[in-house]
């Protein structure tokens, strides 16, 4: 059984990668998927950050095909395939779901960075740099990219606030989910960093507006939480 998940990760992953190609781009929701339609949502980091998807897609492969060549029974590697299993599985038809529906994308956004979390925290402690190393970066992306798909959702359907109070609400929970995470693996900066690289793409985004200031001060909070965990690791 162990064998098989491991084939499994293999396989989803390299279906993961290749769904961009096969599936429409997706750069945000439309003006019809949303009651209220969000152009360029304060929440929504600047567009070269994107570009970190090439870097999980090509990391999560090479770690799939390491793990069933070298560690297919090991049950370390098996403790964090069963969560990443569940992010990849609902990863692979994201795209063709949040073209179709913006509720649905961030429900799935949500099952997918707790899948990916997961698999981050139960990553084994040996190959850091083809398990943890990869599962963290993933999981740092999905945590901050779950918000930003709430903050767009629910700012598009008016509830409660509007683009601005949506875009700092989501920031601070984003970073809060961060810390919490990043305080039960410590050592393991790349979950963090991941995070910041996407709150320095909000600021970058908003400039000094009231969400690239919150989007700082965030920034700054979860890089003194990564410097104070390195020093009492």
């Amino acid at each position: 059984m162990k064998t098989l998940i491991a084939w499994a990760v293999l396989a989803l992953s390299l279906a993961f990668a290749a769904a961009p190609l096969v599936t429409s781009p997706f750069t945000g929701f439309t003006a019809d998927q949303l009651p209220i339609p969000q152009i360029d949502p304060p929440v929504q980091p600047a567009g070269w950050a994107f570009s970190i998807w090439g870097l999980i897609y090509l990391w999560l492969i090479v770690s799939a095909a390491y793990g069933v060549w070298k560690r297919a029974d090991a049950d370390d590697w098996h403790r964090a395939r069963l969560p990443l299993l569940v992010a990849l599985g609902v990863g692979t038809p994201w795209l063709a779901i949040a073209n179709a529906s913006a509720i649905w994308a961030t429900i799935t956004i949500f099952v997918m960075a707790a899948g990916a979390i997961g698999a981050f925290l139960a990553a084994p402690r040996r190959d850091v740099w083809l398990a943890r190393v990869p599962f963290g970066i993933f999981a740092g992306w999905l945590s901050a990219a779950s918000f930003v798909s709430l903050g767009s959702t629910a700012a598009g359907y008016g509830v409660a606030m509007g683009q601005t109070g949506w875009a700092i609400l989501c920031v601070i929970l984003a970073t809060l989910l961060a810390l919490l995470v990043q305080a039960r693996r410590p050592q393991a900066a790349e979950y963090g960093l991941t995070v910041a690289w996407a709150l320095l793409a909000i600021v970058v985004a908003n400039g000094l507006t009231v969400p690239g200031l919150v989007a700082l001060a965030s920034l700054a909070a979860l890089i003194g939480g990564l410097a104070l965990a390195r020093i009492r690791k």
